[in-house]
Formats: structure tokens, sequence, C-alpha cells
């Protein structure tokens, strides 16, 4: 069964329910209401008879004023009269009926027998007809002398209570058929979003990740269609940096291949060319050679790290002889680009525990990114401090800085903030594992234009 459908049986079954308890509480209450009523002005009636009897009749014989009493009893009322002695026969009847016949059968004239008022509903033997009747006892002191007894028919007041439910059951049909329509119309509302985040995710599943779940409202619906927009968002601009990765991947695999490949064929084609020939071609091989090594290393950490294989070898590790290290390794480099590049670092620097080849590769991944965006006469700082519970390793240049837009995706594999920059867009990915493994933090800090400073926090 589809949602919609039980959406709206469900409305349903609640409305109906609803309705057949005001309809059942309704048709109790107007009856008894009417009943109450109809009783009450008998009752009424009867006590002012009984009142009547006892301070203007009391002391006669009442077989004989039975008849005064019943013209002066029904002069102001409809219903039927009965005048009954203490035995229960009747007397009089307002409506004819035969004296003589015994009463004391009915509940309200046992009652009334007894001195109190009585009251019974129900349905006259002779006639069948529904009756209410109110009996009321005759004294004369504390004697009951006899019994004054109301009776009418129920008749025309069920015929007006009938058409009350009638009424009543209209609306109670209206009313379903307007919360029917109104269960359609809102089920739709929540089916609609519901249809339309079911074709968007088809969409998606597809391949589409250009598709987009429509938000109609400011609900979980909603909610459920804005995360879907942005995993759908997530996914493209994966794919695209997962396109952008394999055509600059096979561009750096491509060039020192080409290169290497080249230098081959010339050093094959004149062998005696001369040794300062064959010195340059090897040197330009072995360069090449140790590009794409570094390339497929890095590939394979990214692997390793993705999938949770990379375990750390941590020993206590002198972090001012590290530094000293990486600083040495890449001067050369940095003095043929025109960079000043400066190592600041107290000599008597506590010890650490880490890994020192993975620090060492983060720390020449960092610098190399430096060494990349800083031109001539710009300069590279790395310094090293210490708090209470950390050491802080603090990278910083004066090159052309990040943008705003690119910060925010430094760290998401595969992306470059340059595409035709040269690289695979791991770097940062990596170290950021890395550092998280030592179970510290790698964070970054740039403007445009401003420069660059990176700062690795390390537990001591």
């Amino acid at each position: 069964m589809s949602i919609q459908k039980r959406l709206v049986g469900s409305y349903l079954v609640v409305i109906i329910v609803t309705v057949l308890i005001l309809e059942v509480f309704l048709t109790v209450f107007v009856r008894a209401y009417f009943y109450h009523n109809i009783e009450r002005t008998l009752m009424n009636q009867a006590g002012i008879s009984a009142s009547f009897f006892q301070q203007y009749f009391a002391g006669e014989d009442l077989e004989k004023i039975s008849g005064r009493l019943l013209s002066g009893f029904a002069h102001n009322i409809t219903a039927q009269v009965q005048i009954i002695d203490a035995e229960g026969k009747l007397l009089q009847d307002s409506n004819g009926l035969q004296a003589g016949e015994f009463m004391s059968d009915y509940p309200d004239v046992q009652e009334a027998r007894r001195g109190t008022a009585g009251t019974w509903r129900g349905r006259e033997p002779s006639t069948n007809e529904p009756v209410l009747a109110v009996a009321y006892p005759l004294q004369a002191g504390n004697i009951t002398v006899g019994v004054v007894r109301f009776v009418t028919s129920l008749t025309e007041t069920m015929e007006i209570i009938r058409h009350i439910l009638m009424i009543f059951m209209a609306i109670g049909l209206m009313v379903l058929g307007i919360v029917a329509l109104l269960s359609v119309f809102l089920s739709r509302t929540i089916t609609g979003s519901i249809k339309e985040l079911k074709s968007a995710a088809e969409q998606m599943a597809e391949g589409d990740f250009s598709a987009r779940a429509n938000k109609r409202y400011q609900d979980e619906l909603g909610k459920l269609a804005d995360t879907l927009n942005t995993m759908a968002a997530k996914i493209q601009r994966n794919e695209q940096l997962k396109n952008e990765f394999t055509s600059a991947i096979s561009h750096e695999l491509r060039t020192p291949l080409t290169s290497i490949k080249g230098w081959v064929v010339t050093l094959k084609a004149d062998p005696g060319e001369g040794e300062f020939l064959l010195r340059d071609g090897l040197d330009i091989i072995e360069t090449e050679a140790d590009r794409l090594t570094r390339l497929v290393d890095e590939l394979l950490d990214f692997s390793k790290l993705d999938n949770g294989q990379i375990r750390l070898e941590c020993a206590p590790l002198n972090l001012s002889v590290l530094l000293q290290h990486v600083g040495k390794q890449l001067a050369p480099r940095a003095a043929r680009q025109g960079v000043s590049l400066d190592v600041q670092i107290d000599n008597r620097f506590p010890a650490i525990h880490a890994d020192s080849n993975r620090l060492k590769q983060v720390l020449i991944n960092l610098l190399d990114n430096s060494l990349k965006f800083t031109g001539p006469g710009g300069s590279i700082t790395v310094i090293a401090r210490q708090t209470e519970r950390e050491v802080v390793i603090s990278i910083q240049d004066t090159g052309s800085g990040i943008g705003e837009q690119d910060l925010a995706h430094v760290f998401q594999r595969f992306y470059k903030g340059d595409g035709h920059a040269a690289g695979s867009g791991l770097g940062l990915s990596i170290s950021r594992q890395i550092i998280d493994l030592h179970q510290g933090k790698l964070l970054i800090h740039s403007q445009l234009g401003e420069g660059t400073q990176v700062e690795i926090y390390l537990p001591k």
C-alpha cells in the first residue's frame, strides 16, 4: 500500500472514530435532555396537583371527588391524567380509560403508593406506544390516600430526536467528506515531496549528479532534500576532482616518461656522442625516475592511509636534529630558486615520541609546497616552540598564498587550487592523516598574496 493511501486511511480512521464517539455522545445527550425536560415538566405539574389536593381536599373521600380533581388537574396540561386510590385501583382517567382497572403493576405507581414520586418509561400495553409516566402521592396528613399520575406519549418526542440525530449524521458524513478531501490534499503535500526526492535519487543512481531535489517546505523532507542535494554536489565535485586527478596524474607520469624515453633514444642513436652528453642524459633519467618513484610512493601512501594499513613506528625523536636535517636537504633547491630558507630551533629542544620517517615526509611535503609557491626573493621560516602539553612546528612563507575559496578544500584528496599545477593533489591530505595518527593537528592559515602559515601540533 502506498504512503498516500496509508496517510488517507489513517486520517479517515481517526476521524471516523472521533465522529462515531461524538455521534454516540450527542445521541445520549439529546435523548437525556428531551426526556429529562418532559419528566421535569410532568413532575412539577404532579407536585402542584398533589399540593392542591393536600391543601383543599385532604379531608374528603378521594373516590367521591376524583371527578372534580381530574377536571382540575387536566385543565392546563395535554398529558393523560389518572387518579388512583391507595390500593392501586384506577378511579378516573382523562383519556376515558375504564375505571376499576388496577394500576399497581406499574413501577411509578408502586413508588407513589409508598409515599415518594415515581417515574416510568416504556410502552403502553394496550397501544404499544412509547410513553413516559410520573406518579405522585396524594396525602392527607402523613397518610397516602391515593396517587395522581401523568402519562404523555413519547412518539412525537422520539420523532424530533430522530430528526435531530439525522441532522447530526448528515453533519458527520459531511465532516467525513471534507476530511477525506483534506486528507488527500495533505497527503499529496507529503507524497509529492517524497516522489520528487525519489525521482532525484533515481537520476543520481543512474549517474546524473546534476539532478537536484526540489525543496517544498522547511520540514524533515526539506532537510532530506538539502542533504540529498549536498550529497549530490559533493559527489559531483569528487567526480570532477577524480577526472582532474586522472588528467593530472596522466600528465605527471607522461612528462618524466617522455623525457626518459627521449634521452634513451638519443643515447642509443649516437652512443659515441661524448661523455658529457652521456652524463647529462643519465642525470636527467635519474631525476625523472626519482620523480616517478615519489609519485608512486605518494599514491601507495594514500591508498594505505585510506585503508588504515599504515602503522607508525614511534620512538624518541630529537626534533632539532630532524628539522636541521630537512633544512639542509632542501637548502640547495631554495638557493637555486633565490628563496631564503631559515630553520630556527633550540638545540636543547625536548625529544618527542614520533615516527621520524613519516614526520620527515610531512615536513618535506610542506616545505616543497612553500618552495613551489614562493618566488625569488621570498623567504621561508621554520620555527619550533613548545607549550605546556604540545610542541608546535610553524612553517611561514611569503609566497602567493591561498584564496579563501580554496582554503576550505586544501585537505581534500586530489584537490589542487590551480588545476595546471604539478603534483597529484594528495600531499596535504596524506600529511594531515599522518599528523592525525600522531594524535596531533595540522592547521593552515593563509591569505591570497600574503603568504601561508602551516602549524603542526604534536603532543609531548
